[in-house]
């Protein structure tokens, strides 16, 4: 059975909703405040254990009680957290504040992540043990994915595993200057729009495409949101048309959708098959509050997949 190593951060989320505006001194009353899961590494990492795929996390939390909660949950979806490691700062925290429409304003206090990855992890033959896919959860989100991340890759490229990466959003606008060197051993990407104009500079996605392959990438998947999302390989875009859903919460959708997509390639599915499928997964994850609450098992995806109306179609 084909396994999963996935690199990446987990993050203590309280989401709070609905909140219209913000007023400076005053009181706001609100329908939820949640404590749930985040991070793009452990979104990821449970939306692969959740639809039944092998998944080994390698990921840092803090040796305090938001650390034993994120553990638990990932345990119960059948993460394997022989990688995990404890830090001495607190577990990484974001407060998300999210609108009636599913938008949200994040407010994040990093903690341990400043501690993880300052050296390079060794990719030995216990760590991949199983694993035959090596996927990247945002370089951006850890300061020591942004220097260690390119030889991650490269080493997990040498021991023979398809390697991705999901780009997640470089709050300090380096983006390419410090991406470019990981795409050398990165067989897909998946990006957003967003953060596609960020790395590339352009919102053309068969240009913004090319221009990744020129860094040694194969496959770009892009995540289009409510139009769904597009497969660039072989130099043809394919769209992926988005499922029809009520938004409650966009908090984790991508994280959920590369998982989805990831867990779909472990069980045979091609491209386009695993778009569709990923799509789904993700927007299951909107209709309710947190990043991954949404989210159904494999055969119940599926089933709602039959069912669940498709944007565009009549």
């Amino acid at each position: 059975m084909s396994g999963v190593l996935c690199c990446g951060n987990i993050v203590f989320d309280v989401l709070v909703r609905p909140v219209a505006e913000l007023h400076w001194n005053t009181t706001h009353w609100v329908d939820s405040i949640r404590h749930s899961m985040g991070g793009n590494g452990a979104n990821t990492a449970f939306a692969l254990g959740l639809l039944g795929a092998r998944v080994r996390l390698l990921g840092w939390v803090g040796a305090d009680p938001a650390g034993a909660f994120l553990l638990d949950k990932l345990a119960a979806a059948g993460v394997d957290l022989s990688a995990v490691r404890r830090g001495q700062a607190p577990t990484a925290t974001t407060v998300s504040l999210v609108n009636p429409q599913g938008d949200r304003f994040l407010l994040h206090a990093p903690g341990v992540s400043l501690e993880a990855f300052a050296e390079p992890p060794e990719l030995d033959t216990s760590l991949l043990a199983g694993m035959t896919h090596f996927h990247l959860a945002n370089l951006f989100a850890i300061p020591g994915l942004r220097r260690q991340g390119a030889g991650i890759l490269q080493q997990a490229r040498v021991a023979g595993l398809l390697t991705s990466l999901d780009t997640g959003w470089d709050q300090h606008g380096r983006w390419m200057e410090d991406l470019r060197p990981a795409l050398a051993s990165t067989d897909l990407v998946f990006v957003n729009r967003e953060e596609t104009l960020g790395l590339t500079g352009t919102s053309d996605l068969c240009q913004a495409a090319r221009i990744l392959a020129g860094c040694g990438v194969r496959v770009v998947v892009f995540k289009l949101g409510a139009e769904g999302c597009a497969v660039w390989r072989d130099g043809e875009l394919i769209r992926v048309p988005a499922f029809q859903v009520e938004v409650v919460d966009t908090t984790g959708a991508g994280d959920c959708f590369a998982g989805a997509y990831l867990a779909a390639l472990t069980r045979g599915l091609d491209a386009l098959d695993a778009a569709r499928f990923a799509n789904a997964a993700a927007a299951l994850s909107v209709t309710r509050l947190g990043a991954t609450e949404g989210l159904r098992a494999w055969d119940e995806t599926e089933a709602w997949m039959r069912a669940a109306p498709v944007r565009g179609r009549a």
